[in-house]
């Protein structure tokens, strides 16, 4: 006979355990619960069945695993968190009696704990850390920004401020930026680190305010993980690439509100003493050199004191490609289990390398390029894109201080400006009045190029510098399309021609364009045929009558082709057009009819045989999964109609815009 079991003692009653039994098995407050499973990653989870997991209640409770609340029995910082809390009750008794010298010593004997062993134990290499830096790097920009209240200290929006301004600089230095999105919510970039994408999300430069109903200890607790996170991917990747970290920090130039200029990258082999002092100290420095090293030392030398013969130099080369070679990594098979994967597909940090460089002509885009700030324009914004390929950026005093150059410099290429033009006054006779300037200053604006903000970042996302025309200052900007083509098939207007969209595909041109156009027009619009027919009257006194037959017989071809309702009413207008007679036209829709029919048949009963497989495929589904497809159903029917009210839009208002500029040239 096996052996019995007790209610309650094995399956999902034993597997799981509700928050009350676990904050009661913790022997913690509420608060310290959620802040430790907020630290070590531990989640609420969904039971198959909630009243089994429950012992046989069906009240509703939140279920987490047994085993992770057993993991948090040894967990220090919750060790931390008990002596805390012994610590608070002493220092209350203390200061109740007036032991001033008793409070005071345990102030200086605070407990504090770290999160230096939970960041080894969640992430155990440097690329599970790098690929979860997007939500950090979102909080962590937000709370640079949040004024400092009672909840969130001046120190915190400090420290938020200088971890986003270090992500910045290495981001600049390195040339890691691809995409940039303007958004309402605020700022999308996107950068490529060691061959990881990272994505995040910058709020506006304007008031922040932690609203009430959001809990704040919630996101303080998420900020306290993310800050030593940051602390160790920052210090990784600064030393990669041969840097001081933490960068140094110029205290004057920061409460003058340089912002990133007052940040600098500093080589882990320069120190800050002046260059003399280097050079006597230099014996007394232990730096490793390799013997590579010196062997390029002595060949600069004999480099600069004797001809080197070809055939010398070839050898020369050889020798250091076959050094490069010997330094690279090699994969060997293993010698305990032949039968394991290639190591040969691993990424090393010279695939990484080169992959980063052949990228290296677009992070180049604004090299040679000046741009001036004008105050009205997201300094912190356009500094960071323009540096981050290659341009240089300068701004006014009022700004900020840090400024490369002031305004009247020579080098200047770009103004980035965004108020409105002002026309300039007039006297009395109609003639403006311009004020006195000095004609250098005359000729320095002439050469420079005014644009609008959007340039430089649709500059950035097409990958190439794009014409100044329709950015110049007063204009109306070309659409913003987002570069992450998340979206596909919604709505796109009208782009550049020849460019490139916000999913990087090509935009049609010339004849392609217009043809899309008019079939958008034939469409959409009910009242177009009477507008086609005025422009039809004009255009046939110009065109010539061999046009006009071939217009013809394109239109009779496409009648005879029509297959649906759509196809013969653009072909019924094309005709009308070019002028071809009423019972001709009918006679090939008539043709075209007869001809369709069996293929109307086919068709419709194809989609009767798709219909039902749908119906069938439905009927296969759980509850749960016909709820989930009916809402994606809906979602895609709820896109389709806004893509068509905007497309109908669209129309209208380039309807109106072509009855307009007609009206315009019939004026005498």
């Amino acid at each position: 006979m096996g052996r019995l079991k007790s209610k309650g003692k094995a399956g999902a009653a034993k597997a799981y355990i509700t928050r009350t039994a676990a904050v009661k098995k913790l022997q913690c407050s509420l608060a310290d619960f959620r802040r430790l499973c907020i630290l070590k990653g531990i989640y609420p989870r969904e039971p198959r069945s909630r009243k089994k997991a429950n012992k046989g209640n069906s009240a509703p409770t939140s279920f987490y695993y047994a085993k992770d609340i057993a993991y948090l029995q040894h967990e220090p910082v919750l060790r931390k968190l008990r002596e805390h809390k012994a610590f608070a009750k002493k220092l209350s008794r203390a200061l109740g009696r007036g032991e001033w010298s008793i409070a005071k010593g345990l102030e200086e004997r605070k407990p504090v704990y770290k999160l230096d062993h939970i960041i080894k134990e969640r992430y155990p290499t440097f690329i599970d850390a790098l690929r979860d830096i997007d939500d950090a790097l979102c909080l962590v920009a937000l709370f640079g920004t949040v004024p400092s209240n009672e909840r969130v200290s001046p120190s915190l929006v400090e420290n938020c401020s200088r971890l986003y301004n270090e992500w910045q600089l290495y981001v600049i230095n390195t040339r890691s930026l691809r995409k940039v999105f303007l958004s309402i919510k605020g700022i999308y970039y996107q950068a490529v680190v060691q061959g990881e994408t990272v994505t995040w999300i910058v709020p506006w430069m304007f008031t922040q305010t932690i609203p009430a109903d959001v809990d704040a200890r919630v996101m303080l607790t998420f900020l306290e993980l993310y800050q030593t996170l940051l602390g160790f991917v920052f210090f990784k990747l600064y030393s990669d690439e041969g840097w001081v970290y933490p960068p140094p920090l110029d205290s004057s130039k920061e409460e003058k509100g340089a912002g990133l200029g007052a940040l600098s990258v500093v080589d882990k082999n320069m120190t800050a003493k002046p260059i003399g002092s280097i050079q006597q100290d230099s014996d007394t420095q232990s730096r490793t050199v390799s013997g590579k090293d010196v062997r390029k030392i002595i060949k600069d030398i004999s480099s600069s004191t004797e001809p080197i013969a070809s055939g010398q130099r070839d050898t020369e080369m050889a020798a250091d490609i076959a050094e490069d070679i010997e330094e690279e990594f090699v994969p060997q098979t293993s010698k305990t289990d032949p039968t394991a994967a290639n190591t040969s597909s691993l990424p090393t940090y010279q695939s990484i390398s080169a992959a980063a460089g052949t990228m290296g002509g677009s992070t180049k885009l604004f090299e040679g390029l000046s741009f001036w700030l004008s105050r009205e324009t997201p300094r912190h914004l356009l500094e960071f894109a323009i540096r981050s390929f290659g341009g240089k950026a300068g701004w006014d005093p009022t700004v900020g201080d840090g400024s490369p150059y002031d305004e009247h410099w020579d080098g200047i290429t770009h103004v980035i400006i965004d108020r409105p033009a002002v026309a300039p006054p007039q006297n009395d006779q109609g003639s403006s009045i311009q004020p006195a300037r000095i004609e250098e200053d005359d000729l320095k604006r002439r050469k420079r190029k005014y644009i609008q903000p959007q340039w430089v970042v649709d500059c950035i996302n097409a990958g190439r510098i794009l014409s100044e025309d329709k950015y110049e200052r007063g204009r109306v900007l070309p659409p913003h399309l987002s570069p992450f083509g998340e979206d596909q098939g919604a709505y796109q207007p009208d782009v550049e021609e020849g460019g490139v969209d916000g999913n990087g595909d090509a935009i049609m041109k010339g004849s392609e364009k217009e043809e899309t156009e008019s079939e958008e027009e034939v469409i959409e619009g009910a009242d177009l045929p009477d507008e086609e027919d005025e422009e039809s009257e004009v255009e046939q006194d110009v065109i010539p009558p061999t046009l006009k037959s071939d217009k013809k017989e394109k239109a009779l071809k496409k009648a005879r082709k029509g297959v649906d309702a759509e196809a013969l009413r653009a072909a019924e207008l094309e005709a009308e057009a070019a002028g071809v007679d009423y019972m001709e036209f009918e006679r090939a829709k008539k043709q075209a009819t007869k001809q369709n029919k069996g293929a109307k048949g086919v068709v419709s009963q194809e989609e009767t045989i798709r219909a039902t497989e749908q119906d069938m495929n439905k009927m296969m589904m759980s509850n749960r999964q016909r709820k989930l497809y009916e809402k994606m159903k809906y979602s895609e029917r709820k896109k389709t109609e806004e893509k068509t009210k905007l497309e109908q839009r669209k129309a209208a208002i380039q309807k109106t815009k072509r009855r307009e500029a007609k009206q315009l040239s019939n004026k005498p």
